[in-house]
């Protein structure tokens, strides 16, 4: 193999390549994972009827987490690029820990952005698994709630990957705010939605209704109650206290840190080129000729 070759630019190599498979198996398990958030919405009950928590929902969605991961390192992730995973996501864990959502300051996200915006879609999505997973373990978190926070955290992941390419330089950092801040809020209002159904007898001084979930409702006015009841408990508070904390952590250290995962990507992406085996030279014949191959 020869070490020269042609010149490959950092932003546009992902570490972990998708299939067109993989793409298409990331794109159901995400649509059956969303399916799985919004089943009240689209659940059609009669009146006074009693509804269950989903239990099934929350044992298949791990094993649909499972079958993506396997999918998308079907083709076998270079020992390099496994080892830059594991330290990310044990520096994720690690700062999530340390910031503890007080206040919304959740240190993860801004990290799990700018490693999705360099090594691509698919490095994203698992980094946003691991990340998560290995937080709960460190703090005692796992329970019910897990799997959810799990695929949400990988499709703000992978979706930093699927950003534009050809972005640089400070509009570059401009947009990360922007996707950090937005992922900020969609973050939220997916864990909301994820529990919001179970949350009964919520009542607000001022307020004519309750703003429960009501099974069988229309979809509007149960859009209307998750709506308000998602500005209250955390549009203005945890999400706000995300975006603000995203959004500081991209600009203060967003250049540093994407030069130094561009550094380590370059040197995770094989760049070299194959070059072609030399004919094998032809043996000499008895008598000096040189006898043809």
């Amino acid at each position: 193999m020869s070490a020269a070759g042609p010149r490959v630019d950092a932003r546009r190599v992902n570490a972990v390549p998708l299939s067109r498979r993989s793409a298409l198996v990331l794109a159901v398990a995400s649509l059956a994972g969303l399916m799985m958030l919004c089943w009240p919405l689209l659940l059609q009950v009669p009146d006074h009827a009693r509804v269950d928590p989903p239990f099934l929902f929350l044992g298949l969605l791990p094993i649909v987490i499972a079958v993506v991961l396997a999918e998308i390192s079907e083709g076998g992730m270079d020992p390099r690029v496994l080892a830059i995973l594991g330290v990310l996501s044990a520096v994720n864990a690690l700062l999530r820990g340390l910031s503890a959502g007080t206040g919304g300051v959740e240190l993860v996200f801004f990290l799990l952005i700018l490693a999705g915006r360099v090594f691509g879609p698919g490095f994203g999505f698992v980094l946003g698994c691991t990340s998560l997973f290995a937080s709960a373990l460190m703090t005692a978190g796992v329970g019910p709630w897990l799997p959810f926070q799990m695929l949400v955290s990988a499709w703000v992941g992978m979706c930093a990957g699927l950003l534009p390419r050809r972005v640089t330089g400070r509009a570059e950092i401009a947009m990360l705010v922007g996707y950090g801040i937005v992922a900020a809020y969609a973050f939220g209002l997916l864990m909301n939605l994820s529990g919001w159904p179970f949350v009964l007898g919520i009542e607000v001084p001022g307020h004519t209704g309750s703003l429960s979930y009501v099974a069988g409702a229309p979809v509007w006015e149960n859009l209307q109650r998750f709506g308000v009841y998602t500005l209250l408990t955390s549009t203005g508070s945890f999400d706000t206290g995300r975006a603000i904390t995203n959004s500081v952590a991209i600009v203060v250290l967003g250049p540093a840190v994407l030069t130094t995962l561009r550094r380590a990507s370059r040197r995770a992406t094989v760049t070299g080129t194959v070059a072609p085996a030399p004919a094998p030279a032809p043996d000499p014949a008895p008598g000096g000729a040189v006898r043809a191959g």
